[in-house]
């Protein structure tokens, strides 16, 4: 039985991935912040078919609580990694406080660091796994009031690419996905209008986890929608 880790899988994109894994029969255990909607998040992934979902309550933004859940979730050995968990301060640069801007890298960049860290030696181990980051098409532009989540998206795809670099040919595959505007919680009051459905990513993010041969690894992938 495959497992699949999933964060911020309380609601947009973090949801459809989950339903959409469950579908397809994988265990799931989600990772994020303890709330009502994550408790419902697991027991539609239930219903949707998933074997086994367990949930862990983790705020991303506290290092040693994310580290000590990483170590929980390797001792499971799951062969799929969905860093998908991501917060988006809409401030300009003079107005973003020290804690924001360190919030919003513990989040975006370090949990995906500490939850790779942990969980690729087991995969290593077991010689196949799928890591697939959620970047966003922040990460090829600066957008003005968006500095801290543009640098953290920045950041995913070089660290994407140097892991993806580090674990050629071991059988496990590290990529990256950046989603444009998805109709999600997040782009609410942006300004920008959606041009794809979290369901559009969630598809692509599965069939990377699941179905895309492992030559796609520390591959780059955008979606811009329609």
């Amino acid at each position: 039985m495959t497992l699949a880790v999933v964060t911020g899988a309380s609601r947009g994109i973090g949801r459809a991935t989950a339903l959409e894994l469950a579908r397809r029969g994988v265990a799931l255990a989600l990772v994020g912040r303890a709330s009502p909607e994550q408790d419902e998040s697991a027991e539609l992934a239930r219903a949707a078919g998933a074997p086994d979902v367990q949930v862990f309550s983790c705020d991303l933004a506290d290092g040693p609580k994310t580290e000590s859940t990483a170590l929980e979730l390797a001792a499971l050995a799951p062969g799929i990694l969905i860093n998908n968990a991501g917060v988006a301060p809409r401030l300009g640069v003079v107005e973003t406080r020290r804690d924001q801007w360190d919030d919003t890298m513990a989040v975006n960049l370090r949990a995906p660091y500490l939850l790779c860290r942990a969980i690729v030696p087991a995969m290593l181990r077991a010689g196949r796994g799928r890591i697939v980051n959620v970047g966003s098409i922040s990460a090829t532009q600066g957008t003005a009031r968006l500095s801290a989540y543009c640098a953290s998206k920045w950041g995913l795809v070089g660290f994407t690419k140097s892991l993806a670099a580090e674990l050629s040919d071991s059988g496990v595959v590290a990529l990256c996905v950046l989603p444009g505007s998805a109709a999600t919680r997040m782009l609410e009051g942006s300004g920008f209008p959606p041009r794809m459905t979290a369901e559009d990513v969630a598809t692509t993010l599965v069939h990377y986890a699941l179905d895309a041969p492992a030559a796609h690894n520390g591959a780059v992938i955008e979606m811009f929608g329609v």
